[in-house]
């Protein structure tokens, strides 16, 4: 008998794809939010650059290590979830084995069948039927912190990049002007290739990027103004 190739889904891509998405939308909004409303303070074109790279340096940083921790939290809790069904399995076989065939029922199989699915799975890899269908674990769930960690701080600092370089090379007159058209644009962008990428619509991805990203930056400039007129 021939067998279908299995098929890839873009499913399979969602971990790092959003560690990367959160941190280059993290990257443009914070720096450029912070650009504009240390520039709607009228303080110096140096300053405002320098406050732009170190808002760059401390973002990546922060970034990776708070996608570090959490994801590692989590691969924390799937290890000890997989080390006391481990345990379970030894102590009480049948009965692990009768709780997975009443997990195959419950999702419609009638009972011979549930119990020579369980009988095959078990038969197989015990342990990985029960975190497949009891705990929720797969490969395409599991938890990579390291993977994580750095996708986040490289995609924060490429994100963060577009409104620093922008800051570096425009005049202090069209700064705040530039900055904005700059991140609102890269980040419609960026909500569009993650849509794109994730086989979802695009159009709503990108309002919904586009809109609240606008937000971000108008409160800061507005915070910035009133300081600066202080």
């Amino acid at each position: 008998m021939t067998f279908r190739p299995l098929e890839k889904h873009r499913i399979k891509s969602i971990g790092w794809l959003r560690a990367a998405v959160l941190g280059a939308n993290d990257g443009i909004v914070s720096t450029a939010s912070l650009v504009v409303g240390v520039a709607s303070a009228h303080v110096s074109h140096g300053n405002i650059l320098l406050t732009g790279v170190a808002g760059l340096v401390s973002g990546a940083m922060s970034m990776a290590s708070g996608e570090y921790v959490s994801v590692s939290s989590q691969a924390d809790t799937e290890q000890a979830a997989l080390a006391e069904e481990t345990v379970e399995l030894k102590a009480d076989t049948q009965g692990e084995h009768q709780e997975l065939t009443a997990i195959y029922m419950h999702r419609g199989l009638d009972y011979p069948l549930a119990k020579q699915v369980a009988d095959k799975l078990m038969a197989h890899d015990a342990l990985g039927a029960h975190a497949r269908d009891e705990l929720g674990i797969s490969e395409l769930s599991i938890a990579h912190p390291l993977q994580a960690a750095l996708a986040s701080a490289c995609s924060f600092s490429v994100g963060a990049a577009l409104p620093l370089a922008v800051t570096a090379f425009v005049p202090e007159t069209w700064l705040i002007g530039s900055v904005v058209s700059v991140a609102l644009v890269s980040l419609a962008i960026l909500g569009g290739l993650a849509a794109s990428a994730g086989a979802a619509k695009i159009f709503p991805s990108v309002l919904r990027v586009t809109l609240w990203s606008a937000l971000a930056l108008a409160v800061t400039s507005i915070v910035g103004t009133l300081f600066g007129a202080v």
